[in-house]
């Protein structure tokens, strides 16, 4: 099949960006939407043009890298699908498709369609981690954890840090990425002694990369590849009350 691709090309931070639009037959609908930048890019590269920066790794929606914002939509029209997880077969023949990058100003455009997203890293040191050494791993009934924490923790736990939830606020806000990394740890035995001072520290630090407020519009749990849900930031926001009055 033919699609028409319009393309957000910028070749680099400081420079001004604009909406290129490609013409690319021959789209095979097995392809994933990866492959089928790949076939562009080595079209582009066998014109003698530069060919499109986009993030990629694992290709198998786990990691993460993948981030495009596709016909307004941050990895694409498809639920719990991450760009690289999305297949051609979802187009048509002659369909016209926009692929930009995440719209966020605490990811400033790197080129083209990547972008900065270490302030996400950021936040992770300054407080998404268990600091206590634990040795090798315990006996799996040595520290007795209630399955429904257990299941939460394990669910918050998915988070692949795509930042899509950012990508897809309208403020621009950070808080489910935050929220699942709280949650995760927060509810296992080993993540109480730095409870109050990781949450205390990772909302300090979302807040001074510039990341937009919350404000429940429910866009980023609609948007988020591993169907996290709202109710981890508030597990977030009771956590943080706490973490505050204790602070006090």
């Amino acid at each position: 099949m033919k699609l028409t691709l319009r393309i957000w090309r910028q070749p680099s931070a400081d420079a001004d960006g604009q909406m290129v639009t490609y013409d690319l037959d021959d789209v095979n609908p097995d392809m994933s939407f990866l492959e089928m930048l790949d076939v562009l890019n080595e079209k582009l590269i066998a014109d003698g043009e530069d060919p499109v920066a986009f993030d990629h790794d694992c290709r198998e929606g786990i990691c993460g890298a993948c981030s495009l914002v596709i016909d307004g939509q941050p990895h694409g029209p498809n639920a719990a699908t991450t760009t690289c997880q999305l297949h051609m077969r979802h187009y048509k023949d002659g369909d016209v498709v926009d692929i930009e990058p995440w719209r966020a100003r605490p990811f400033p455009v790197v080129k083209d369609l990547v972008v900065d997203r270490t302030a996400f890293d950021r936040i992770i040191q300054s407080g998404g981690y268990v600091s206590a050494p634990t040795g090798t791993a315990p006996d799996a009934h040595t520290h007795l954890v209630p399955k429904q924490d257990a299941d939460a923790s394990f669910s918050a736990a998915a988070c692949i840090g795509c930042g899509a939830c950012v990508a897809a606020c309208p403020n621009g806000s950070g808080m489910l990425f935050m929220a699942a990394k709280v949650t995760h740890l927060n509810l296992m035995p080993q993540g109480q002694p730095e409870r109050n001072t990781r949450v205390i520290g990772m909302v300090e630090t979302h807040d001074n990369e510039g990341f937009g407020g919350c404000t429940n519009t429910g866009e980023c749990a609609s948007a988020c590849p591993k169907e996290i849900g709202l109710d981890v930031i508030g597990n977030l926001n009771a956590d943080f009350r706490k973490a505050s009055l204790a602070k006090a």
